[in-house]
């Protein structure tokens, strides 16, 4: 890693993803510099995962200007992979596509040309961010994932062997229907991808079907009230039965089948296998070297909830710390988990942006600066202690 002195702090995008800072002392400064991992996914559409980073370098400099700092932005799948990728791989491709409902969208993905390595992420295709409007049952009903597929496409055409798709923050619940049409239909899709290694990077474990699948945990967040969510699973049933068959297995039941309003079924019929994207984002980001050299994890994202300690960043790095006897801190624009699931998952203190801000409104509209001065804040509550003593 490279390491440099710094006389102002960090400034928020003004550094790679493996820059280490190491700001000069100051007479007043804490007498126990720490190593501070900052590893934040996005907080949804308010902050890349890239921009909370830097927000919280910066926040954090303010009162601990002696801690040394290792920046690595984080995704599970969901918005913002390729754009952490990018910061290891390199400059992204851009290609025109069929968005989640009518128009098209400009969406950037990644070829590692040393591996012959393809990185997609399907949020960028057909998100929420990408509907252009309100969810609505409506937008609930029409998104579709045929974007996605054409993805796939263009990475074949450049050559890819092997295809990363992220998945999560999708706006569709179509199982993958558009997809596997965009590929020629199902049979077509699995002869298309024959001899190619397919990953399905998910940020969930969800079924594709019942009380824990798309449509029902996912379908209300996208819009979808009671009356969709039924039609919605009505239809998942019926694609799910075209998935078993193709894979000769019951894909729609395996863990992963649910993510992406159902696309993770779509590609474990067309021969994917399922993998963490969070797993995916840290091997490529060398977490594992970070959280060795760390003293303490700082981690975030927008909303941390139940969801959260199941396969998603914040999760996944509690569990890698949790590992090392490593403390945890997350910022959250929103908290909503209760005191024992965090304790399970090794997190040793939340702070809400929305706590700090005094409303959810304004901690969305100025969430740089409320996220700045809430680590500011924390940094300040951990002053001279050691790390272990952080409350």
């Amino acid at each position: 890693m490279l390491t440099r002195d710094v006389d102002q702090g960090p400034q928020p995008g003004a550094y790679p993803a493996d820059m280490m800072i190491a700001p000069a002392g100051t007479a007043d400064a804490p007498a126990t510099p720490l190593r501070v991992l900052i590893a934040p996914d996005s907080f949804g559409d308010s902050l890349t995962a890239e921009q909370a980073a830097a927000a919280i370098a910066t926040g954090w400099y303010r009162s601990r200007p002696r801690d040394r700092f290792t920046i690595a932005p984080q995704s599970d799948g969901g918005p913002g992979f390729v754009a952490v990728l990018a910061r290891t791989i390199g400059a992204p491709r851009r290609i025109r596509v069929q968005g989640p409902l009518d128009t098209e969208v400009e969406a950037e993905w990644l070829l590692d040309d040393a591996t012959a390595t393809a990185y997609l992420e399907s949020a960028q295709v057909c998100g929420l961010a990408a509907l252009g409007r309100t969810p609505s049952p409506e937008t609930a009903l029409g998104a579709g994932s045929g974007g996605v597929g054409q993805l796939i496409e263009a990475a074949l055409a450049a050559g890819a062997r092997r295809i990363v798709v992220g998945l999560g923050g999708s706006a569709s619940t179509d199982g993958g229907r558009g997809l596997l049409e965009a590929l020629g239909g199902p049979a077509a899709g699995r002869a298309r991808l024959a001899g190619v290694e397919v990953i399905a990077a998910t940020d969930v474990d969800h079924p594709l079907l019942g009380p824990w699948g798309a449509a029902r945990v996912f379908g209300p967040q996208k819009g979808a009230d009671p009356a969709t969510v039924t039609l919605l699973e009505h239809r998942l049933g019926a694609i799910a039965a075209e998935l078993d068959a193709l894979a000769g297995r019951m894909v729609s039941a395996e863990a992963g089948a649910g993510a992406a309003g159902g696309i993770g079924a779509a590609l474990l019929a067309l021969g994917a296998r399922r993998e963490s994207g969070a797993a995916v984002i840290a091997e490529r980001t060398g977490l594992a070297a970070a959280l060795a050299a760390a003293d303490l994890v700082v981690t975030g994202e927008g909303r941390l909830d139940a969801q959260s300690l199941r396969g998603k960043v914040v999760g996944a790095l509690a569990g890698a710390a949790r590992a090392r006897s490593l403390p945890v801190l997350v910022f959250a624009g929103q908290v909503d988990v209760g005191a024992a699931a965090l304790q399970a998952s090794g997190i040793r203190a939340v702070a809400a942006i929305a706590d700090y801000a005094g409303s959810v409104q304004l901690a969305i509209a100025d969430a740089v600066n409320q996220l700045m001065g809430l680590a500011t804040t924390a940094a300040a509550q951990l002053g001279n202690n050691p790390v272990n003593r952080y409350r």
